[in-house]
């Protein structure tokens, strides 16, 4: 049985679509914090258990005859997400999943800027440590965050960020089916698995892109990084949000994000989308 966590959110939802047209609902069940929320697989016939990392006690029944246990990681920027991921493993292992598979993402390192780089980074040693087979999803960055990380350009004519560098912007659609291909492939993909869109453009790229796209001047400009937090505050923006995302654009200037792999092409059989088509599905 696939057992799949986090299928109430877009990711590991669309994932559990894929794995539908691949395999009897009977094979698939999925993990949600709240189950009502999961009620459109209940209708398509798929279990539905209770299961929340904040609450070990309910995983090991959530993880229970797993062959493989997708687990998606947190998205909470607030949450310790080293405490919540490390008692998903633990859980799984006890639990006696065959094999375990993260959400995790391409730029995770010890000394990544973006704090998610470094909880994928200590959820991988956590995995590696496990004593059971896992394979750990490093996902490109998601190419839908272009609407904000880019910033107001619609409105402005300018990319303004306070720090730039190639990223591999990538569909969490395409993501998304590959890790239901994974999930139904014969082949083993063991240890960390890089899945990124085929070019990694820079903001200042991207800033001409827009200008192609729109039929008008799209600037660029990099900001001073106290400047672009001080703007961030007069718009309302929360101070920890801020300073959580200035560690992306600290971490893409820094070359994290920089690196392409042709496997999620090899996976999908196609071209994966770019950011070109990101920006182009949000005219």
């Amino acid at each position: 049985m696939i057992i799949v966590t986090g299928a109430t959110g877009a990711l590991n939802g669309a994932t559990v679509d894929h794995l539908l047209d691949r395999l009897p609902v009977s094979e698939i069940a999925v993990v949600a914090r709240d189950t009502a929320k999961a009620e459109r697989f209940a209708r398509r016939g798929i279990e539905v258990r209770y299961g929340d990392y904040a609450d070990p006690d309910s995983l090991p029944e959530a993880f229970a005859d797993a062959d493989q246990l997708l687990l998606v990681s947190s998205n909470d920027p607030t949450a310790n997400a080293t405490a919540l991921h490390r008692a998903a493993v633990h859980a799984a292992v006890e639990a006696g999943a065959k094999r375990i598979l993260y959400t995790s993402h391409q730029a995770a390192a010890p000394d990544n800027p973006f704090a998610p780089g470094r909880d994928h980074f200590a959820t991988e040693q956590f995995l590696a440590a496990s004593g059971t087979p896992w394979t750990s999803l490093r996902n490109g960055f998601y190419a839908h965050s272009l609407l904000w990380l880019a910033g107001p350009w619609r409105e402005t004519g300018v990319i303004a960020v306070p720090g730039d560098g190639p990223v591999s912007w990538t569909a969490r659609a395409d993501a998304a089916e590959a890790a239901a291909q994974i999930l139904t492939s014969p082949g083993a993909h063991e240890g960390p698995v890089t899945l990124t869109a085929p070019e990694a453009p820079t903001f200042a790229e991207l800033a001409d892109v827009a200008s192609e796209l729109s039929g008008r001047a799209i600037r660029y400009q990099q900001m001073d990084e106290s400047d672009w937090i001080a703007a961030q505050s007069a718009a309302g923006q929360p101070e920890h949000m801020t300073r959580f995302l200035l560690g992306f654009y600290q971490a893409a200037q820094a070359g994290f994000f920089s690196g392409t792999d042709p496997l999620l092409g090899e996976l999908l059989g196609r071209r994966p989308s770019t950011a070109r088509d990101a920006l182009t599905a949000s005219q």
